[in-house]
């Protein structure tokens, strides 16, 4: 799953992911299409998704809600998702775009504005309204993090995104829709190839590794200095946090959660105190890939999660993703 959306050019195809029940989360944040449960109760509800996938394939464009109050904002979020294959519904206030999300099946909603009473409402709709696949898929497109209530009760209730720029608004969007690469705009296709499959974004970037045990710790360097990244390393929280204030030249971390004494939770939330820090992107990588375990990292500090065993193409492509601003 990992490796086809890391993947661009087959991010495209729908999957559904049979499987336990904790491996729900990851697979819908990973951009499976839907999720069947083990054990499969009945044939019917096979046919019944199989159904599903067959007109979501028949359909001939994908649906984006756009909710921005900002009439200028909300112009260049439209044409950073515009395209010939994609139907985008936009709205002002909260009560339109309420309205349109249950009017018809949405691919995707994109917060343009970080406004919680959106949050709230989006939560609830997630929590008790009629959802076509898996479960509602939200990108927040905002600069200041998003630490209200709602949103952590969004984050809960949905597939849920919080990007800093336009760029990873349209990589989300696409991932979300399944929208062909080859069926965007050059300019468009170019910014999702530089996201996910080239160095630029990478080369010369400081990263610091913090994990106690030196042999991930030395897997993950390889990786990562083969396409040219700096990295430094710390094997505890604390030496993590006078690392990042010794050198303000740090790009990004990778957080290992499980650490004794001072585990990853408490070195993010510790780091986000420090004002300096507060815009510094930090990947949670743990070996306890639980349901709800991303959504207690985003909580707690981080701005994206790795689960371990790292998969490498997965981490670039995220280091990418956060590198590329």
């Amino acid at each position: 799953m990992e490796r086809l959306k890391c993947d661009v050019a087959l991010r495209h195809i729908p999957i559904c992911v049979i499987s336990t029940d904790e491996s729900r989360e990851r697979a819908l944040q990973s951009g499976a299409l839907a999720f069947l449960a083990k054990p499969i109760p009945s044939h019917d509800l096979v046919d019944r998704l199989l159904d599903r996938i067959s007109r979501f394939v028949a359909r001939t464009s994908r649906n984006v809600l756009l909710f921005e109050p900002n009439p200028e904002r909300r112009t260049k979020l439209v044409e950073c998702l515009d395209g010939k294959e994609v139907q985008i519904d936009t709205a002002g206030d909260i009560g339109s775009a309420m309205k349109l999300l249950r009017q018809a099946p949405v691919d995707c909603v994109v917060a343009g504005a970080a406004s919680p009473e959106f949050a709230e409402a989006l939560a609830e709709f997630a929590e008790t309204g009629p959802i076509e696949f898996g479960r509602l898929n939200v990108v927040a497109c905002a600069e200041a993090e998003l630490d209200e209530p709602a949103w952590t009760r969004l984050a809960h209730a949905s597939t849920f995104s919080h990007v800093r720029s336009l760029d990873r608004v349209l990589d989300l969007t696409a991932l979300y829709g399944h929208r062909s690469i080859l069926r965007l705009p050059e300019q468009k296709r170019q910014i999702l190839l530089d996201l996910h499959q080239s160095d630029k974004p990478l080369a010369g970037r400081k990263v610091l590794i913090v994990d106690d045990d030196i042999r991930n710790i030395f897997a993950l360097s390889t990786v990562l200095e083969e396409h040219d990244m700096q990295v430094i390393s710390a094997d505890n929280g604390r030496d993590a946090i006078h690392c990042l204030r010794e050198d303000p030249d740090v790009d990004i971390v990778l957080m290992d959660i499980m650490m004794p004494e001072m585990d990853g939770m408490e070195t993010m939330r510790e780091i986000r105190k420090i004002s300096s820090l507060k815009e510094l992107p930090i990947v949670a990588v743990t070996a306890k890939a639980m349901k709800g375990d991303r959504e207690k990292c985003i909580e707690a500090g981080a701005w994206d999660y790795l689960a371990k065993p790292v998969d490498g193409s997965q981490m670039l492509a995220v280091l990418r993703a956060w590198l590329h601003r």
